[in-house]
Parts: structure tokens; sequence; C-alpha cells
């Protein structure tokens, strides 16, 4: 299959990509699951973006820098906060219907570390809203093809001097078929990694396949280390499904009026910093964290009682319905919360334009590093970023292609074999990595239990190797050789940074160091750790 566009991945990133790129030539979006299976359906809070009189860019970029803890690439913040507003009014032109108020402007929302009202929000499931207007318009564009149920393994890369991306290799969930898909330019828009640890926000599709695909490829990344926690995830112990465990409590509940309750009731927030409940995510997650510690407990406690049903219906109706069917009224009780992995702020590393290292490979999206969040995201820019670096690729892709021939027929993939893997074995290293990564990288670490995670992830990588080199491909197990690869870089991300900062708090190393105000960046030629096969 030969295109000119390749595009892995149909969260909003990879549609807005799509879209973007227009009618100036062939476009595959190619989905691991179905169309809508990603990340982005579970967005409840919304975009952020300066809409109001009493807003400007500039104290939006502020917020965001600070919230970035000293890592945040000031000209690339500036380019976001400054092009968002034009992709939202985009974004209600393809027919999204974000929420109003009373007087017919926008029901802004206000999230942690966030100085003014700027979240733009369609009730509590603003994701799935723009999803569904980017999905019906793509499916009206006759040059763009779309493949669900395929799964991109590797890039396809031609030359060795002139190295150049020229598409990926990909694995069909329906036949097992592996066939490349050649391209002209490629945009990894493959979402994140929460996968890699036992308890997380995200759908099962986020596996980190963008990230080790392009680490494989021999593209660097970046800022690994700085995994989001999102603070109030509903706890719900003994629950059979990972869904119902990690059921994601809004921020923007605390934006309205919500607080923080420890076991004996009382608010704990301001303790820990001056914005309570509204401090930024890596506070507060880290401030759960050490309450939960001191009372020997499992979880703490998020009141929205004084919001009243009324409000609550109107402004959450996901959340308090969904909350109703775990036995839990919004209105009259609290909820049971506790920190899960959420978002990933590292990923491949590019440029303002959303190029990577790798000549004809972009990233966009989760799976990408732009210099945006910097050590930790401030809340609701994700989908922002999104956009905004969706328009900036397609059109420095479009532009590109026009000096690039056509793919050509790629080479077979070279990494199918006959033989079966054995699904117990899978199945048990899948859980060894992701409860590795719980209890020895989760939001509080050492150099110990950097030292043993790495440890344990460097043998359960040989061992799939091992698998690798005689068993059939298919989705189990390429996934597990994409988790354990990506929990490797977080964990090598971890041990490269000497201090605590933003996302990143090392008990051995508390404190921030300004000599240490650099991104982390690994490339695979120099991180010899990883290489296993």
């Amino acid at each position: 299959m030969d295109f000119d566009l390749l595009v892995v991945g149909s969260g909003l990133a990879g549609l807005y990509t799509a879209l973007e790129f227009g009618d100036r030539g062939r476009v595959a979006l190619v989905t691991k699951r179905g169309l809508t299976d990603g990340a982005t359906a579970l967005a409840q809070g919304g975009i952020a973006a300066v809409t109001s009189p009493d807003d400007d860019v500039n104290l939006h970029a502020r917020d965001t820098i600070r919230a970035g803890d000293g890592l945040c690439h000031e000209d690339v913040v500036k380019t976001v906060v400054r092009e968002g507003p034009r992709r939202v009014a985009e974004l209600t032109q393809l027919g999204v219907e974000f929420t109003r108020g009373k007087g017919g402007g926008y029901d802004l929302g206000l999230e942690g570390g966030h100085s003014r009202r700027r979240i733009l929000h369609a009730a509590d499931l603003t994701g799935k809203a723009i999803e569904d207007a980017l999905i019906g318009t793509l499916r009206r564009r006759a040059n763009v093809e779309i493949f669900e149920n395929r799964l991109a393994l590797d890039l396809i890369v031609e030359g060795d001097d002139g190295r150049r991306c020229r598409g990926a290799y990909v694995l069909s969930a329906d036949t097992g078929e592996i066939t490349p898909f050649a391209a002209r330019a490629t945009v990894l828009a493959a979402g994140g990694a929460g996968k890699v640890y036992l308890i997380t926000s995200n759908p099962d599709v986020c596996t980190g396949d963008g990230i080790a695909a392009a680490w494989r490829a021999g593209v660097a990344v970046a800022n690994m280390e700085f995994f989001q926690f999102h603070p109030t995830c509903l706890f719900r112990p003994g629950a059979k499904t990972l869904p119902e465990r990690s059921f994601l409590l809004s921020e923007s509940l605390r934006g309205e009026g919500g607080i923080l309750l420890n076991k004996d009731g009382e608010r704990f927030m301001l303790n820990y910093h001056p914005k309570g409940g509204l401090a930024p995510r890596d506070v507060v997650a880290r401030a759960i964290d050490e309450e939960m510690k001191k009372a020997g407990t499992d979880h703490v406690y998020l009141d929205v009682t004084s919001l009243g049903k009324e409000k609550l219906v109107k402004r959450f109706p996901y959340v308090y319905q969904k909350c109703g069917e775990y036995g839990i009224d919004l209105a009259v009780e609290p909820a049971p919360v506790a920190p899960s992995a959420h978002y990933c702020c590292g990923g491949v590393l590019t440029d303002i334009q959303g190029r990577t290292e790798l000549p004809g490979l972009y990233a966009v999206g989760e799976v990408a590093c732009t210099g945006l969040h910097g050590a930790n995201r401030l809340a609701s820019n994700s989908l922002l970023e999104a956009v905004v670096f969706a328009k900036r690729a397609a059109d420095a892709a479009a532009d590109e292609i026009k000096s690039v021939p056509e793919a050509g027929v790629a080479a077979a993939w070279g990494g199918d074999h006959g033989n079966e893997h054995e699904p117990v074995a899978i199945s048990h290293d899948w859980y060894l990595v992701r409860r590795t990564m719980r209890d020895f990288v989760g939001i509080v670490r050492s150099d110990r239990r950097l030292e043993m995670a790495a440890e344990r992830l460097a043998a359960i990588h040989r061992n799939v190797d091992k698998v690798l080199a005689t068993a059939r491909a298919n989705y189990d197990l390429i996934e597990l050789h994409n988790i354990v690869t990506v929990a490797q870089l977080i964990v090598s991300s971890a041990q490269d940074r000497a201090e605590s900062r933003g996302l990143h708090y090392n008990l051995d190393h508390r404190a921030r160091d300004d000599c240490c105000a650099r991104d982390t960046i690994l490339r695979p030629d120099k991180v010899s750790s990883l290489k296993h096969s």
C-alpha cells in the first residue's frame, strides 16, 4: 500500500492531522482498535484556551510555565497558547458544541494551576464531543482511507547515512497479516503509555506503541521520567475490571468547589499549597500520597456535596451517572479517590513543527515531547497541544512531500516467525512490568527503587526478546514488548535526573537543582542498557 501520508492513531491528534492535511494527497489513518477506542473520548475536563475578555495569552503562558517547573520551552508555550484560540474556533466550525453559559458565551471551567477560567468543555464529555465531530467530517473525505484494528509494529526506515522513514509495518488483528504501509511522510499520533502502570486512567490501547516504535527506529525520546498521576480517580476496592478501579473524577469538580478530605474528614490540601485542591497536579498527587501513607489507607475522599444535585447533574452528568452506578451519590456523600497513572509528559522528541530527528517522521499528541509541558502538564493543555501541533505537522508534511518521491514497495517485515508463544508467560510478564512500575517508579521514587526496577525490567526484556525470536507476532506479544521498552525508558530517564522536579520526586534527591534544568534526552545509540536483542 502506498500513500502520501500515513497517520498512526485515531485520537484527537491523529484525526486533526488527517483533516488538516486536506486534499493534498492520499492519506491512510491506521488505528489499533476502533476509531473511538483511544483516550480522547475519555477526556472529561476540556481544552484550555484564551477566549474570555478577562484572560490573555500571557497569563496562559505564565500558568503553563509555572506548572512545568522550569523545563517548558518558552517559544513552544507562546506558540501553542497564541494559536490555541484559532484551533478552538475551527473545532466549533467542524461541529463541536462547547457548553454555553446563560449569556451565550462559553461556560468556562477552572482547573488546577490556572489563574483564570479558560477551560472550554462539552458538559463532562468534551473529548467525545470533539472526537464525534472530527470522525463525522473525516469519513466524508474521499482521499482518506481508515484502517481499524491495525497495529503499527515498526517503522519502515530506508538508507544508512541518509536514513528516512518511509511508512510502517502494520499488523491486522483480524487476519494476523503484516502489511507494509509505504508513505512519503508518517505522523505518529499513537497516544500515551498509561498501561505501563498497574493502575491507570487510560484505556487498554495505551501501551506506548508509538514511543517504542520510534525508539526501535533510532529516534530520540525526551523527559520520560515525568509521568503524571491524576490525583482523583475513583477508588474501587475489589473491582473486577480495571476501568472501574480507575474511573477518573474530573479536576473540574475541584474547580467548581469540590474539596479533598483525609480519612478523618479533614481538609488537608492547604497544608501543602496555598491554592489547596487547585494546586498543580504533581503537588496534589504527592499530597494525597503522603496523606494515605500517614493514615495507612489506600484512598482519601473528594467531597462535592456542596455543589448540590441540580448542578452536578447539569455540569457533570457523566460523572454523576457513573458514580451512581458504582453505588455513590455524589450529591450526598464524598467519593473515595486515589491517584492513578494518567499522562506521559515525555515522548518522541520533536521540534515546533512536530518533526522528529528521523526525516519523514512526525509525532503529535501524547506520543510526542514538544517542550510544552516541561516537568508537569498544566490541566487541559493536552487537547490544546494536540490540535496546535496536528495543524503544524500536517502543513509541514504537506510541504515536505513535494520533494519526496513515492515510497514504492517496501521489504516484508523481518520479525515474524512461525511458532506460537505461551500465553501464560506473556500474561505473567505483562503483570510483572506493570507491578514493578507501580511499586518502584510511582509518585515517590528513590535511587534503590529505580535500580531494582531497572534490574527486573531488563530480565523481562530479555525474556520477551527470546520469544520474539521464535514466535508469531500478535497484539499481546507486541504490546508487551512496547510496555517493557517504555518502562525502561522511564526508569533510565529517572535515573539520569538527580533532583526532584515536577512529576519526578526522588527521596534521595529531594531538592530541585538548577544544574538539572534541562530536558532528559535519550538516544538509542547512547543507551546500551536498553539493548537486549
